[in-house]
């Protein structure tokens, strides 16, 4: 049995005639026509109209002629289609576009993910956004590093505390190694948020105030790292080799949970 190979043009134009077929005219408010509707859902030109694109160019889309959308258009015509989060990521991969990521960053821990930060006891773990602000944490993990409640909201950044805080910024004997790992979420993060002020202020405040980090950035390394191993010079437990693991949820990709363990020699 083999495999079909998926027709993008052709899935694109069926995705689209559905979605825009299913939907109810009546919600959105449109005026009402004279003649009947001959088809279900809206109408061509009024996907255009709330899209901001041409109706032409929305036939096209629909007929499968070989178009490109760019992804400007994907998320307007997503906005226009009311497409759920998962229909906005489908379109935009048929469409062979990178999704835009939430205009409004995390700034509070997900319930759900704040509870598995918890239940992941007893191995350290904490709950950050894309930016490294720690949403939540347990107490194994503020053992490891430091207490933070005790530190202002402004500092709850892993990046800021690994960089910036003068206990924790000696823990790592390779601290360029530490440095460069940082920098590399932080441009990262900084390409898929290039609007998020907090963001861009963090990276202005380590290029004025970190001689690494600032020679460094030229460097242009942005290979992120979702697992990896870290040795730690800790004031209380010695030296320590510890494995980590980056997950991100599905249903918030904005928030990743980040989880240590006694370094595995068979990884």
């Amino acid at each position: 049995m083999t495999t079909r190979t998926v027709d993008r043009p052709q899935e694109l134009a069926r995705f689209l005639r559905n979605r825009r077929e299913s939907l109810d005219p009546d919600d959105f408010g449109l005026p009402r026509r004279r003649q009947s509707r001959r088809t279900p859902g809206l109408r061509r030109e009024e996907v255009a109209e709330l899209a901001g694109v041409s109706t032409d160019y929305v036939v096209r889309l629909e007929q499968g002629r070989g178009l490109n959308p760019s992804a400007d258009v994907v998320d307007a015509l997503a906005r226009a289609l009311r497409l759920s989060p998962n229909e906005r990521t489908y379109l935009f991969d048929l469409a062979q576009q990178r999704a835009r990521t939430a205009d409004k960053p995390a700034t509070a821990a997900s319930p759900s993910l704040a509870r598995l930060v918890s239940d992941l006891s007893p191995l350290p773990a904490v709950l950050l956004n894309h930016r490294s602000d720690i949403l939540a944490w347990n107490s194994e993990m503020a053992r490891l590093l430091v207490d933070f409640e005790t530190l202002p909201p402004t500092q709850r950044n892993l990046a800021w505390l690994c960089l910036r805080h003068p206990r924790i910024r000696e823990f790592y004997p390779d601290r360029e190694v530490v440095v460069r790992d940082g920098i590399a979420n932080l441009r990262a993060a900084w390409a898929a948020h290039p609007d998020d002020e907090d963001l861009n202020r963090l990276i202005d405040e380590f290029l004025s105030t970190d001689e690494d980090f600032a020679r460094l950035w030229t460097s242009e390394d942005v290979e992120v790292r979702g697992r990896g191993r870290k040795v730690l010079n800790h004031p209380e437990a010695g030296t320590i080799t510890l494995d980590f693991e980056m997950l991100t949820p599905v249903q918030d990709p904005d928030q990743r949970v980040l989880l240590f363990r006694p370094a595995n020699d068979e990884r």
